[in-house]
């Protein structure tokens, strides 16, 4: 779906679910990790999650557009727009939109670990960071520090 087809979408939903038109701009946001939707009280527009459509289906996509839109449609109305609110969970259960967005799987790299020998006692040292050889020694024995290997976790 393209930000086009997004704004198409946006758009009828607000008209069929609210009775309003939604006159700014609504864009799909790569950079969105945690959350389904944003909106912009300064200018209105609304970022939307493409992961919301691509992982969780087109359902899913639209709970988060009802979502945004009560927030749009009570900042332009004057009233509070924030979740605690009673107009906007009464809103919100009228047209259907969703609470909350699904929680969205971490996809973790593997971590890079670097490993360091004491040259005396022979002790093992696996660090995230790197270790200044000339400045730290091992804390068993005083011994100098040697870099082995960065492995991956």
């Amino acid at each position: 779906m393209t930000d086009q087809e997004l704004q198409q979408l946006v758009e009828r939903i607000s008209l069929q679910s609210f009775g309003k038109r939604f006159r700014h701009q609504a864009v799909f946001n790569q950079r969105l990790k945690t959350t389904g939707g944003r909106y912009h009280l300064r200018d209105h527009h609304i970022d939307i999650n493409p992961r919301m459509l691509t992982v969780f289906g087109e359902d899913t996509l639209e709970g988060v557009i009802k979502h945004e839109l009560v927030h749009y449609h009570l900042h332009l109305a004057g009233q509070s727009g924030q979740h605690r609110t009673k107009a906007f969970k009464q809103l919100l259960q009228a047209v259907g939109g969703l609470r909350y967005a699904p929680r969205q799987l971490r996809q973790s790299k593997p971590t890079k670990y670097l490993v360091y020998r004491c040259e005396k006692c022979g002790q093992l040292y696996q660090r995230r960071r790197r270790i200044n050889t000339q400045k730290f020694v091992c804390g068993k024995c005083r011994g100098r520090l040697i870099f082995q290997k960065s492995v991956l976790q």
